[in-house]
């Protein structure tokens, strides 16, 4: 069986103007895999940037908290009370691991333990006040720690920050609506 190129490639000479297909522009098609990759990469180094930061604010406050800890007070008060199940694969922890930590959070009067009602053997875990309290604290030390870092922003460089930072609020909140209606669905 022969391909269309195996018998272009026998002719000599350049392709005739009949050949070329003009809906394809190789400068169209280099210019749109440019754009795809260079998007990737932005994504990949706000990503890194993204953790870095936190790494740097986290060293930078010498609090021995767990990130854990963190990352669960906002997941419960971003989605509400949730099962340790659920709550566990939104954090991208084992459902033993987040008992655990749901158990010290718990006798730290951050999260309060419920029996679900719908199924007595499942735990529904809900942030407290002062579960809120703390991660506001932790925001702010966080926030503290990193502002020296851009000091030397230029306004216009501030106003990127918030376009993406607007961007990115608006592209997670998209995401947990999704993640909620698929969760609902799964639940029936």
């Amino acid at each position: 069986m022969r391909s269309r190129s195996s018998r272009r490639d026998r002719r000599a000479g350049p392709v005739t103007e009949s050949e070329r297909r003009p809906d394809l522009d190789t400068s169209d098609i280099y210019l749109r895999y440019a754009s795809l990759v260079t998007r990737d990469q932005d994504i990949e180094t706000l990503i890194v940037a993204a953790h870095a930061l936190t790494r740097v604010a986290a060293l930078e406050t010498a609090n021995e908290t767990p990130a854990a800890q963190w990352r669960t007070l906002t997941i419960l008060r971003d989605h509400g009370a949730l099962r340790i199940g659920e709550l566990a694969r939104l954090s991208r922890v084992t459902q033993p691991g987040m008992t655990r930590l749901v158990g010290q959070m718990a006798d730290q009067g951050l999260v309060e333990k419920t029996t679900d009602a719908a199924d007595s053997r499942a735990t529904v875990v809900e942030v407290t006040g002062p579960g809120l309290e703390a991660l506001q604290t932790w925001m702010r030390q966080l926030t503290a720690a990193l502002a020296p870092h851009f000091d030397d922003l230029e306004p216009e460089e501030w106003d990127a920050l918030r376009t993406t930072a607007s961007v990115l609020m608006r592209k997670l909140d998209r995401s947990r609506t999704a993640a909620s209606a698929t969760a609902e669905e799964v639940a029936r």
